[in-house]
């Protein structure tokens, strides 16, 4: 017998079965898990706000009225914590003034080539860490997570539009950045 599907779930938990919730976090954790350690690039806020995404859909979910799909919806909810988390994260950083001496250094390649691919990766790491959030966040979706850009519109309730430019200008900024 297959498993059930989310539609599914989310009617046997409203009907007051808890266990059908347990089978949406078993289902979601590692994929919410995994999109917000992308988008904050820590394993302990991504862990936290992985378990607060689940405590708020728990809370949210007997008001569900399926309007989105439940992927759509719990990543909506995840994305929307790690844009917050990124937000304080740069408002400690204007406040505690370290902002100034995170600039990018130029490449020198060396004869080794892990030691490039791995200066390439950190160049790379801090650029994404530097994009504005909501770049950040359609980056993350679209190149790790293998989004397409009409999911990442509903999970962020944008326009496909916006979405392809957030997406675009991030590309941009991140080629400057490793080629600087």
């Amino acid at each position: 017998m297959p498993p059930p599907d989310d539609t599914e779930l989310i009617r046997r938990f409203q009907a007051g079965e808890e266990s059908a919730f347990n089978e949406l976090v078993r289902k979601y954790q590692q994929p919410v898990y995994t999109a917000l350690h992308r988008l904050l690039n820590s394993h302990e806020e991504a862990e936290d706000l992985s378990q607060e995404t689940f405590i708020k859909a728990y809370t949210g979910l007997k008001n569900f009225r399926g309007d989105s799909s439940f992927f759509t919806w719990i990543y909506r909810i995840a994305t929307n914590l790690g844009l917050n988390a990124l937000r304080r994260r740069q408002l400690r950083r204007i406040l505690s003034l370290d902002s100034i001496g995170l600039t990018l250094t130029s490449r020198t390649p060396g004869p080794d080539r892990q030691v490039e691919d791995r200066e390439t990766q950190e160049i790379l790491s801090r650029a994404i860490d530097r994009l504005p959030p909501k770049q950040k966040l359609v980056f993350t979706l679209r190149y790790f997570e293998n989004l397409p850009h009409a999911e990442i519109a509903r999970i962020m309730n944008r326009n496909v539009g916006t979405i392809k430019a957030n997406y675009h200008q991030a590309i941009r900024k991140l080629q400057k950045a490793v080629q600087a």
